[in-house]
């Protein structure tokens, strides 16, 4: 069955929008407005190393987010990462529709709109473009767009920027809890995140890299960490495209809280399973 595309309902400008686009109430968030003039935490990688590791901390520990600068990544890189991300979404339809996925299947590389299961089959208020781009063992070329020509080349420069600068990040965190540096690396301007009963807007940075403490992480440090709830808001004028890159264990690892962050006074708040598992759950709506 043909899915309608978000970009194609934009072009076409319905006077009408498909039913599977229209959610129930019960889907509709009750709170749509969002803080301005709050301050995320904005985190420059060059300060000293105790500055950094108690400021990541925190972020980590309060928001569940921060914006990181002075990263490393040329603006070049970044610029040309975007510029083969909108060549392929403005290819002619029937071309990137090679590349459509099935989540229903389990089939999430490619090209998509739907993300998770639901029973009322609705369809998500984006389209994407999802593969693996590490381990080197995982990773299909197959599934990555051959139009346009510089795609592999820059999302491959792109991807050794990312994980050199994830690494880092992941040792700050490590040390925040305390641990050694390589304990958590040996386990594992629409953007508005939840703080303190309310949505928060992130304004746009250029350059600047937004970084999500998700599930995992909050399961490892035995909840030290906050995994964030986050949204991405959709604007009726202007297009909005986001890179992200997903930092998750392989499938068979077990995850759970770290055994030297847990003893009586601090017992574990998490059951352990499998990341499979997780992630089953996750993309079928499943109670964790």
């Amino acid at each position: 069955m043909e899915v309608m595309r978000v970009q194609t309902l934009a072009i076409n400008q319905l006077r009408e929008l498909p039913p599977q686009f229209i959610r129930s109430d019960n889907e509709r968030p009750e709170n749509t407005k969002a803080l301005d003039g709050v301050n995320v935490p904005i985190i420059s990688l060059s300060q000293p190393h105790h500055i950094l590791v108690a400021k990541i901390t925190e972020a980590a520990s309060d928001w569940g987010f921060f914006v990181i600068i002075d990263h490393g990544i040329s603006s070049k890189l970044i610029q040309n990462l975007q510029d083969v991300g909108q060549k392929f979404f403005y290819l002619p339809q029937k071309e990137k529709e090679v590349y459509a996925n099935d989540p229903s299947i389990g089939m999430f590389e490619g090209y998509g709109t739907k993300m998770t299961k639901n029973l009322e089959e609705k369809i998500e208020w984006l389209d994407y473009y999802f593969h693996l781009m590490s381990p080197p063992s995982r990773v299909n070329y197959e599934m990555w767009p051959k139009n346009p020509s510089s795609y592999r080349e820059v999302t491959e420069e792109y991807n050794k920027e990312i994980l050199r600068v994830t690494n880092n990040i992941l040792e700050r965190l490590s040390e925040g809890l305390a641990l050694e540096s390589n304990a958590l690396k040996s386990c594992l301007g629409g953007l508005q995140v939840w703080k303190e009963n309310n949505w928060v807007a992130v304004n746009y940075l250029q350059n600047a890299l937004f970084v999500h403490i998700g599930d995992q992480l909050e399961v490892l440090s035995n909840g030290k960490y906050k995994s964030v709830l986050h949204r991405s808001l959709v604007n009726k004028e202007r297009k909005r495209m986001s890179w992200a890159a997903f930092v998750s264990p392989p499938q068979e690892v077990m995850v759970g809280p770290l055994p030297m962050l847990v003893n009586d006074q601090n017992p574990p708040k998490y059951s352990t399973k499998a990341y499979a598992e997780y992630r089953y759950r996750k993309f079928n709506k499943i109670p964790q």
